[in-house]
């Protein structure tokens, strides 16, 4: 079987495409919890006022740290680093929080 290597292609190129990785879906995941914190949140009754706060607070943390992961992302697909499907995780989580912050619950 023959070595075969893609030009260019070197050690440290690799280990920054797994740092970016990495970096990538920790951010996500750290997202993907306050979007789920802010899914599963739900309205006790008529009397519970604060839940329309929550919801958009956590759809607002949520947002900050999926912004946060499109520059990480931004960098790593300019540099060559990742591929243009790394956009389809950021674009899902933020479109989901946005329409559960328009679409929060009314007590």
């Amino acid at each position: 079987m023959t070595d075969q290597r893609i030009p260019g292609l070197t050690r440290r190129h690799r280990v920054a495409a797994a740092a970016g990785a990495v970096v990538l879906l920790a951010l996500h995941t750290v997202a993907g919890f306050f979007l789920y914190s802010a899914l599963l949140t739900e309205s006790e009754g008529p009397w519970d006022r604060s839940v329309t706060q929550t919801v958009r607070l956590l759809a607002v943390l949520s947002l900050s740290v999926e912004l946060l992961a499109v520059a990480v992302t931004a960098a790593c697909v300019n540099t060559g680093r990742l591929g243009r499907w790394w956009y389809a995780p950021v674009t899902a989580l933020v479109l989901t929080a946005l329409i559960r912050m328009v679409f929060a619950p009314q007590p």
